[in-house]
């Protein structure tokens, strides 16, 4: 799929711990369990003229356990990797199996 990033888009980018994230998850993914980021894909017109592209869930709960695991020293690396992964997913950048 081709994804076409129009002027005037938005993300929004939420930091929540892991009680939020698992009921999110539940809710939309059918998974009972925290998970480090999640996205949602909106794609539309909104009234103010801007183009939502979509929501990214970050849990910095998760972030702090796990980010010795990939490298990080600092927070903020791993808040960051996470939300950049989540943003890639809503520009149509996907894992390869």
């Amino acid at each position: 799929m081709q994804f076409e990033v129009k002027k005037n888009s938005k993300i929004n980018v939420h930091f929540v711990g892991d009680d939020e994230i698992q009921r999110l998850n539940k809710k939309h993914l059918k998974k009972d369990y925290p998970t480090d980021v999640l996205s949602f894909s909106i794609n539309e017109k909104i009234p103010d003229g801007e183009y939502y592209i979509g929501d990214v869930i970050v849990n910095i709960d998760q972030a702090k356990r796990q980010m010795k695991n990939y490298g990080n020293k600092d927070i903020r690396h791993e808040i960051a990797e996470l939300a950049e992964h989540g943003i890639l997913h809503l520009l149509g950048i996907h894992h390869k199996k």
